[in-house]
């Protein structure tokens, strides 16, 4: 590992040596939140993204975790998913199923909330919604306790070399979304165009938040998130990631890691 645990307030860093290193540290540190949850509360509700992340989770169906991990208690949810047909390669559902739920882990079908397909964006928007907010009722999903949001476990997010995270695009109107839960885009800089995301406060929400980032081509976003940059900087998506209340965990290979001030590796 190349550096663990450093702490600024843009969270907690760390950063690691190649992807093996950091697939594992990922298991680890899900898997840890996942027993204290489950001990806590009786369930784990975790929200996925789609890029590279699931792939870097894959040390999560192997020994020892498919076998420690208590699956059966896991719900499953998407911070974003592009609106296409659940079969459709630029599905967020699809990767997720292929890398991660078809595995042999035994999740409960049933615990695992996609977005209905059939519909568009700003009705399967308000449809994911209820779906959360009646699991929050039943507290199948915890609520903040100082505002109305869904308090998910994990938040899982990627994060793209414009800064983006979830499908939170830099300049765009989602990120001013203060009311809503899921909100909807139609507009998507990088296709496919239509999709719905968690909006801030859902995500500034979370008990836990991670961004897993890998990567020189993401060095300059990595950068412009976490570094104390000037106010005439550019800003990024993902430096709006702040959890009110809960703990914020960035997973850096080192390419991606390059840009960042005066970070020096120990070897």
């Amino acid at each position: 590992m190349a550096f663990s645990g450093v702490k600024n307030d843009r969270g907690e860093l760390r950063i690691l040596e190649n992807l093996d290193e950091l697939r594992t540290d990922l298991a680890d540190y899900i898997a840890e939140l996942s027993e204290a949850a489950v001990k806590e509360r009786g369930v784990f509700a975790v929200a996925l993204s789609g890029g590279s992340l699931i792939g870097l989770m894959g040390k999560l169906c192997e020994a020892p975790y498919n076998k420690t991990v208590d699956w059966g208690k896991w719900y499953i949810f998407w911070a974003d998913e592009r609106v296409v047909a659940k079969s459709h390669s630029d599905s967020n559902y699809k990767l997720a199923k292929d890398g991660l739920l078809s595995k042999q882990v035994p999740i409960v079908p049933s615990h695992v909330h996609s977005i209905n397909d059939s519909v568009s964006a700003e009705e399967a928007a308000d449809e994911y919604t209820f779906v959360i907010r009646q699991l929050v009722k039943s507290r199948m999903v915890s609520v903040s306790d100082i505002s109305d949001c869904p308090k998910f476990d994990l938040i899982l997010l990627g994060m793209g070399p414009d800064g983006h995270v979830a499908s939170l695009f830099p300049n765009h109107a989602v990120l001013d979304e203060k009311d809503e839960w899921v909100t909807f885009i139609t507009d998507s800089p990088k296709p496919p165009p239509e999709r719905i995301t968690f909006t801030l406060p859902v995500i500034n929400s979370a008990s836990n938040v991670a961004i897993v980032v890998t990567g020189e081509t993401k060095a300059e976003a990595v950068h412009l998130a976490i570094d104390n940059i000037g106010p005439d900087s550019q800003s990024v998506p993902a430096r709006l990631v702040q959890p009110t209340k809960g703990k914020l965990v960035w997973f850096l290979d080192k390419p991606a890691a390059s840009k960042l001030d005066s970070l020096q590796f120990s070897e």
